[in-house]
């Protein structure tokens, strides 16, 4: 018996090694391959997740962008939401020889660590949408949310007559965005039109439990008559279910509608303001975040540097503590102007 085990021992032993050899010649090879290929620096491209048509969006985007070359890409990765998933992707690309990633943390705070380990490689990093609380970035390509928060807070105020209740589906708070757009919406409120009483839900940014908590608050608040919906990727379609289901989905103008506005400017958002089963949105602009991620990506591996100030493409870039970011143009999107085929929402798929 102790023969056997030695074998056994001696065996998995050669196995591992085995392993281990082919682990790093795969890593030497795509390494190689990704310094060599088209003769392109390579990026790294993680998606956040894929449960949102808003990121499902972006996805198709940066597909049909990469498509068009001029950018050399590693086979794109998804974190799904889960930032362990996201270290261990970086890790990858860093294994496999990228010289910029493009990321979209969905917890703001929790990927500082990756962001130092790359900047101790050197490896830039474009942020997409949603701005890091520490640790450098290259760039963050995102639009202004707290003007989100602010557009939302102005447009349903002026719709309530400036009284009402209002049921605010916050994103996670541990992320830049949730914040940003929750504590601009709570300060325009408190400021502009103090006789609406909110109520703040946070979310995680998970539909199922907005539904359950929008539920719960329409069982104690029947006269409830307004909703800001902080991303309409993962809270449209549980919503108007739940509205649906308690008879309370009446089309805009109808006694009993309920007011409601969102973030995000996916197509289905669009086809709901059409309805009138919602009444606008401010549409995050998926397709330039696509654009400007690799645009801004390709300009890392160039050296390329950036000030801040006004771009050729309608933004503005400004320092942030720990790099740059581009603010990008976010329009809000009612009846009036819904069939607008600027609208990246009217041109997707």
């Amino acid at each position: 018996m102790k023969l056997a085990r030695t074998r056994s021992t001696a065996t998995a032993a050669v196995a591992v090694l085995a392993a281990l050899s082919l682990a790093t010649a795969c890593n030497r090879e795509g390494a190689d391959s990704a310094a060599s290929g088209s003769g392109k620096p390579a990026i790294g491209i993680d998606l956040p997740r894929s449960d949102s048509d808003f990121w499902n969006s972006y996805a198709q985007y940066l597909n049909k962008d990469i498509a068009s070359g001029g950018v050399h890409t590693l086979p794109l990765s998804n974190s799904q939401n889960d930032v362990t998933k996201l270290v261990a992707n970086v890790q990858v690309f860093q294994n496999t020889g990228a010289k910029a990633v493009v990321m979209a943390p969905q917890d703001t705070g929790a990927v500082a660590s990756t962001l130092d380990t790359l900047s101790a490689a050197k490896i830039p990093v474009v942020s997409v949408d949603t701005r890091p609380d520490k640790g450098d970035v290259y760039m963050v390509v995102r639009a202004d949310n707290r003007a989100y928060g602010t557009k939302a807070c102005e447009f349903l105020g002026k719709q309530l007559n400036g009284e009402g209740k209002v049921a605010e589906l916050q994103g996670a708070l541990d992320s830049i965005n949730g914040r940003d757009r929750s504590e601009a919406f709570a300060a325009c409120m408190k400021t502009k039109f103090p006789k609406i009483k909110v109520f703040e839900l946070p979310t995680d940014w998970k539909g199922d439990v907005a539904s359950a908590k929008l539920q719960s608050l329409l069982a104690q608040n029947p006269d409830l008559n307004g909703i800001y919906m902080q991303a309409g990727g993962v809270f449209l379609q549980p919503t108007l279910a739940l509205l649906e289901q308690k008879g309370l989905l009446k089309p805009a103008g109808a006694k009993g509608h309920i007011s409601i506005i969102s973030n995000d400017g996916i197509p289905q958002e669009f086809d709901a303001i059409r309805k009138g089963q919602i009444d606008a949105t401010v549409s995050q602009p998926a397709d330039l975040y696509a654009k400007y991620a690799l645009y801004y990506a390709k300009a890392a591996t160039e050296g390329k540097t950036f000030q801040p100030g006004a771009t050729d493409h309608g933004s503005t870039i400004v320092k942030i503590p720990n790099g740059l970011e581009d603010q990008l143009p976010a329009p809000l999107v009612t009846k009036e102007n819904v069939e607008d085929k600027a609208l990246w929402g009217n041109n997707v798929g």
